[in-house]
């Protein structure tokens, strides 16, 4: 049997002689799959989609702007929009921190008061960065001009608004109930009003003022000095109270009696702001008295008084 299979396994293995190599060569591998070194071009990155992201923002802005009552959210929103939107404007009439002062003003107001308060507060601040900048070279020149070029800083934000803003918390909190409603909003206006006509009176009458006079003595005094009056100055913050009035009225937020009594106590409240600061502003013992303390006084006494007023026509 041994030599039977013999030849079958010499036919099966290969011969001795086929696993020499000749001197200076390589054995040979068998070689794999062949793979391809051509990769494929990476698959390009889908865009976003920059119109339904626009879309979409649109909706919430407008979702925001529609909302009533208006909420924080969306008072905050609106605001947000408002101020990116306007921004040039913004930038030429107050400081970086003015600005951020003046949007918790904003949303404050537009939580609040809505879209018609808040237009009355633009208003506002459209008509007193026009006034402010009226013959500002000349202003400069006298000593007399807002500092940064009449852009105000958040201390004078905060000193204009601050009654407008207390009106709007207790608004907001619903504090005496419906009945105080009206009251609250009336003294927002006047408020406002008050602020206007001190702004337009104070930078009219440094423009344009011929002969200023101090309010205690009449006596003649050089424009831009505390306390002092001028018939121009005088007759511009009564136009500026009636002007801002008027849109409180056509925004729904005080009938014709109560626009009287927002120009009426604007009016007293100014006649009393001159007092001060002839008598007690920048005087010795009252240095921490300044320009934006008596704006609180004075703007708080213009909507308190113009509360008081309609509370007693309402009881008479």
């Amino acid at each position: 049997m041994a030599c039977g299979l013999q030849p079958l396994l010499h036919a099966a293995l290969p011969s001795r002689s086929s696993f020499l190599l000749a001197p200076g060569t390589l054995p040979l591998v068998p070689r794999g799959p062949t793979v391809s070194r051509h990769l494929s071009p990476p698959q390009p990155r889908a865009l976003p989609d920059t119109a339904a992201a626009a879309a979409g923002l649109r909706d919430v802005l407008a979702d925001a702007f529609l909302a009533y009552p208006p909420t924080w959210t969306s008072a905050a929103a609106t605001n947000l929009a408002i101020f990116v939107a306007g921004s040039p404007l913004l930038l030429s009439g107050l400081s970086a921190s003015g600005i951020a002062a003046a949007y918790i003003l904003g949303t404050l107001t537009w939580r609040a008061f809505g879209s018609r308060g808040y237009l009355l507060v633009a208003a506002y601040f459209v008509v007193g960065t026009a006034v402010t900048k009226l013959k500002i070279k000349q202003k400069e020149a006298l000593g007399v001009a807002e500092k940064r070029g009449g852009r105000r800083g958040p201390g004078s934000v905060i000193g204009s608004s601050a009654a407008g803003c207390v009106c709007a918390l207790l608004s907001i909190y619903n504090v005496g109930g419906g009945a105080f409603a009206e009251l609250w909003r009336l003294g927002f206006v006047a408020s406002f009003c008050t602020k206007l006509g001190d702004t337009a009176s104070s930078e009219i009458g440094k423009a344009y003022g011929r002969t200023t006079y101090l309010v205690t003595t009449f006596k003649i005094v050089p424009r831009g000095t505390e306390g002092a009056v001028s018939v121009e100055g005088t007759l511009a913050g009564i136009v500026a109270a009636m002007f801002l009035a008027g849109v409180g009225y056509s925004m729904g937020q005080v009938n014709v009696p109560q626009v009287v009594l927002c120009v009426l106590a604007s009016q007293i409240a100014n006649f009393g702001e001159s007092l001060i600061g002839a008598t007690l502003q920048d005087k010795e013992g009252f240095e921490w008295m300044n320009n934006d303390v008596v704006n609180v006084l004075n703007i708080s006494a213009g909507g308190i008084l113009a509360v008081l007023m309609q509370w007693l026509l309402w009881r008479s």
